[in-house]
């Protein structure tokens, strides 16, 4: 049987003798963990633009985009042009369905272009693929090829009723960020049904807006919170999120980065290769600050708490807790810093913990840290902690009041009282519309001035999301915004502790504290 291309392929049902080698190698490919990434680096050759025919061999992050396509039922992955994702995606699919039998491939594109490119793709490597590893086909054609283990693969454009009918195994969609908005929603709500009965599906495009169905999977892929506060490695709709970085490429270095900066400009540049979302609304950071942030692998878990890096021994430390009802709404939330460097040390998020569970956990975050750094009998202060004490935070105040501040190793911060204030003090700190601008500003100038590190996955999300809202900052519907709030504590405690840390008094110095430079949204009238 010959292909389109002219070039030979296995008929179906083809017998078969075997060499022990043969018999090896095939089980190699065949196995279910392992199987992909060994047929891949073996078997699987590609059509390469100015070298020609060449075998596949995989950069890191492809290793790593392989893993996320195999480990989970359902992934998104977000990826930079021209970095080699349909190249891994086709052998990927080739695999599988060569190793899978009975199983049905739904290929969809934005456009029939991008489906042909990826089909192509497959049938190359098929055709090049020794005949004691590949099964024979029944049919060979642009836009599907069936199998004689019983498998088959699909391709076809994004529309509204794709894969309407079909018993999918895996769903691959290419650059579905490109679907227009209204047809990748109905097809999403359509497909989904058909996904639940035991499915797969892969994702994979760069960014387009932050409003399509692609930009609102991916928010979601990266709420990785469960309803426990735990972290865990899906988000709250299963999917796991996958994401790569243009310097990651072995062949992209800053000469280059200059170069394509040049030629496409930072927007574009921004989109295609930082992968980041185009931002409609007026967010608080900078959104190519915003793209160039990096989050940290959890060092530790302990509880509910993720500890990013252990406290260390000549630092000191602000805790602070913006508290919740704790019955199932908005969460609390804990922010640690470590001072003068101001780098994020851990955070904790809940929203079904009650006030006394809160404080109790701020109180065991200051024993822990404590103990590290051998601070328990020490009388210069190493750990500050705070709380937001309106609404709710009156509650929490009973608590700590309750437990004694005894109970807790550190300083219970308190703003200073403004001379000739006449409000009842309470201790905390108390925000205001102005006081929230206030942070906000040195938030935003420390973060765009490289002076504070964040290493949250989940903050940097929220913090993706945090927009001009009327007069003010806020999360944008439908996302939350608590993570943020306590950094902003955070940023407040750090202006009161300065006075007594010189090494912060420095790294802060330069900032503006003029109620004048405060980032006003702008608001079109």
């Amino acid at each position: 049987m010959s292909s389109l291309d002219g070039n030979l392929v296995k008929k179906a049902h083809t017998k078969e003798s075997y060499t022990d080698e043969q018999l090896l190698e095939l089980a190699k490919c065949a196995d279910p963990d392992t199987g992909p990434a060994y047929f891949l680096e073996n078997y699987f050759w590609i059509q390469h633009p100015r070298r020609g025919r060449i075998q596949y061999h995989a950069y890191e992050y492809q290793k790593r985009l392989l893993e996320s396509y195999h480990t989970h039922r359902f992934s998104v992955n977000l990826m930079p042009r021209q970095t080699g994702k349909t190249t891994t995606a086709a052998g990927y699919l080739l695999w599988y369905t060569m190793f899978v039998p009975d199983s049905t491939i739904l290929v969809a594109a934005h456009k029939y272009a991008g489906s042909q490119e990826i089909m192509q793709r497959i049938r190359y490597s098929y055709e090049d693929v020794p005949d004691f590893i590949r099964p024979g086909v029944y049919s060979y054609n642009k836009g599907s090829i069936d199998f004689d283990n019983g498998s088959r693969i699909v391709s076809t454009t994004t529309t509204e009723n794709t894969g309407r009918g079909l018993s999918i195994s895996l769903l691959y969609l290419d650059e579905f960020a490109f679907v227009k908005p209204n047809i990748a929603k109905e097809f999403w709500t359509s497909i989904s049904p058909t996904l639940a009965t035991g499915g797969g599906a892969i994702i994979t495009s760069t960014p387009n807006s932050d409003e399509d169905q692609f930009a609102m999977i991916w928010r979601e892929a990266n709420k990785t919170i469960d309803e426990h506060g735990n972290q865990t490695d899906l988000g709250r709709n299963g999917f796991f999120a996958f994401r790569a970085y243009w310097n990651e490429h072995p062949d992209r270095d800053e000469k280059w980065r200059q170069e394509e900066l040049g030629r496409i400009g930072a927007e574009r540049f921004a989109r295609e290769h930082e992968c980041e979302f185009v931002i409609n609304d007026e967010t608080l950071i900078d959104s190519r600050v915003l793209a160039s942030l990096r989050p940290k692998d959890v060092l530790q878990n302990q509880g509910q708490v993720r500890w990013y890096s252990k406290p260390q021994k000549g630092h000191n430390y602000l805790i602070a807790l913006d508290p919740s009802l704790g019955t199932g709404g908005d969460n609390a939330a804990i922010q640690v810093f470590e001072i003068p460097t101001m780098k994020q040390v851990a955070e904790w998020m809940h929203n079904k913990t009650p006030v006394q569970g809160q404080i109790k956990i701020l109180r065991d975050i200051t024993h822990y840290i404590s103990e590290e750094i051998g601070a328990k009998n020490l009388d210069v202060p190493q750990i500050w902690f705070s709380i937001e004490n309106n609404t709710l935070g009156e509650a929490a105040l009973v608590v700590i009041d309750d437990l004694g501040e005894e109970q807790f190793n550190g300083v219970f911060l308190s703003e200073t009282k403004k001379h000739g204030n006449a409000r009842r003090f309470r201790k905390g700190f108390n925000t205001t519309h102005k006081s929230k601008l206030l942070s906000c500003s040195r938030l935003k100038n420390l973060i765009e001035t490289d002076k504070i590190e964040i290493r949250s996955k989940n903050l940097i999300s929220e913090l993706k999301t945090y927009i001009a809202r009327g007069q003010s900052y806020a999360a944008k519907d439908g996302e939350t915004d608590d993570l943020v709030a306590a950094t902003l504590l955070i940023i407040r405690m750090s202006y009161e502790v300065r006075q007594w840390d010189t090494g912060l008094f420095d790294r802060l110095k330069d900032d503006i504290d003029s109620e004048q430079d405060m980032p006003m949204p702008f608001i079109m009238l």
